[in-house]
């Protein structure tokens, strides 16, 4: 039989996947895959359910409803002073990571080179080495997550065709600084290169932390993709609708890309999201003050349990240093033996790196009911502290 696809077979099961199935199969409280308990704004499910029923249900135009992509040039503006062509800048896809394979597919020629900042989200890789693209491996570590500037600088080169850049960042929970930004966009303009930004969290930031669009930054305009989610900025994740903002120049190549994909997103979601974003501030402003509450809450039994916990600026994922708990092991053996001696689900951070990961660190997601958080930590104090 002729062998399939080389990198994609390569790819086995994730850690994700088996954590998930050994909670499931122990019945362990699952705080390992990152989707929220609750099923999002009952306002934008029934809009979606009324648009569904009324109709139309055939093909909607490829780039997107215009009422959607309306909506997101007014929530680049409103949010980000971004002045966005809706009818040239903006396209919606079936999901964030949809669109992040489109990009890949689009400009990415064989040989080209791709900066990434581990730890990565697992379908950035596959993506670009099935593209053709060749992985440019930078690395920000905990349990501080800074920036390697000399790392970063040395990986850029003539061959860099774009940088593929994760704020805030999932697991790190990291959300670059301005000064940050801004030295990846110096890189960027040096280099003639793009920036695809993954910026999923973008609404879910906390303390005194911003998120800042690298396409805000001067001269990243023209040289910057923008990533957005419906699914992670409404807590719907089943609905998989995201959005990108790009300069035309880009954005065409993409959607060429993005027609051979999935071609549309259903109706119905375009239109209940597009509603969405066009929400008041105070929609924005209550969840970011309900994550962080949750996360609080979560940091604070985590704490009492024993776990020395790492800053989380950002996201929903929040992570520990399992030696505070005199774990002496690796980080997988350790998310092994909580599911099977708590009866708590995690994820092990070195999964996120392609080869020697810290060993040490483990990450939980925060975004679910309050009682369920306070059932996992009561089972980690009741273990461990």
């Amino acid at each position: 039989m002729k062998p399939t696809n080389s990198v994609l077979s390569s790819y086995g099961i994730t850690v994700f996947e088996t954590m998930s199935r050994l909670a499931s199969e122990t019945g362990a409280i699952n705080l390992g895959q990152g989707f929220p308990d609750d099923n999002g704004p009952e306002n934008l499910r029934r809009l979606a359910a009324t648009a569904l029923v009324e109709g139309p249900n055939q093909y909607p135009p490829m780039l997107g409803l215009p009422e959607l992509r309306k909506s997101i040039a007014n929530h680049n503006k409103r949010f980000y002073n971004l002045e966005v062509d809706w009818q040239t800048e903006t396209m919606v896809t079936s999901g964030a990571t949809e669109g992040l394979a489109d990009c890949m597919l689009a400009l990415i020629e064989p040989g080209d080179e791709v900066v990434m900042i581990e730890p990565l989200y697992d379908s950035y890789l596959p993506m670009v080495r099935r593209a053709g693209g060749i992985p440019k491996l930078v690395r920000v570590e905990p349990p501080c997550w800074a920036l390697p500037k000399d790392a970063l600088s040395a990986a850029f080169s003539d061959k860099t065709k774009l940088i593929l850049l994760n704020s805030p960042q999932n697991p790190a929970a990291k959300v670059y600084s301005l000064s940050e930004l801004q030295f990846i966009a110096n890189l960027v303009i040096k280099h003639d290169a793009y920036a695809v930004c993954d910026e999923v969290y973008e609404h879910i930031v906390f303390d005194d932390c911003i998120h800042i669009p690298l396409m805000t930054l001067p001269g990243m305009h023209e040289r910057c993709i923008r990533i957005g989610s419906a699914g992670k900025t409404f807590s719907m994740t089943a609905w998989k609708v995201g959005y990108i903002t790009a300069p035309s120049h880009l954005l065409t190549a993409i959607a060429k890309a993005h027609q051979f994909v999935t071609f549309t997103t259903p109706t119905n979601l375009q239109r209940a999201v597009s509603i969405g974003l066009e929400q008041d501030d105070s929609y924005f402003l209550e969840q970011k003050n309900r994550q962080e509450e949750k996360r609080n809450l979560f940091n604070s039994g985590l704490t009492d349990a024993g776990f020395k916990t790492l800053e989380t600026s950002g996201t929903y994922f929040l992570s520990v240093d399992i030696r505070s708990v005199g774990f002496k092991d690796s980080d997988v053996a350790f998310c092994e033996y909580l599911i099977h001696e708590t009866g708590v689900a995690a994820i092990p951070l070195s999964a996120f790196y392609q080869r020697n990961g810290p060993p040490h660190f483990v990450r939980f997601c925060f975004c679910k009911h309050d009682k369920v958080l306070s059932e996992a930590t009561t089972r980690l104090k009741l273990h461990f502290a």
